[in-house]
């Protein structure tokens, strides 16, 4: 992949190469777009992905500097 880099001048410093957006550009295009459930074959795989999504905002463990805080 050619990778988009642009040199800038950074505080402190010089120029720093600074890397630019890696995406593909555009929106999901066909029927299957957005539809997690169904790529999900089992149960365990689709509750598995929902606490993986939530950890975030129920876990008990930190995330360095985004630790809450107040728990939810």
């Amino acid at each position: 992949m050619n990778y988009k880099i642009e040199k800038v001048k950074a505080p402190g410093r010089d120029q720093v190469e600074l890397l630019k957006e890696t995406y593909e550009k555009g929106t999901p295009q066909g029927e299957e777009a957005g539809k997690w459930r169904q790529k999900l074959a089992s149960r365990e795989e689709k509750l598995k992905y929902l606490q993986n999504g939530e950890r975030y905002f129920y876990g008990k463990d930190g995330y360095g500097s985004e630790k809450r805080k107040n728990p939810a």
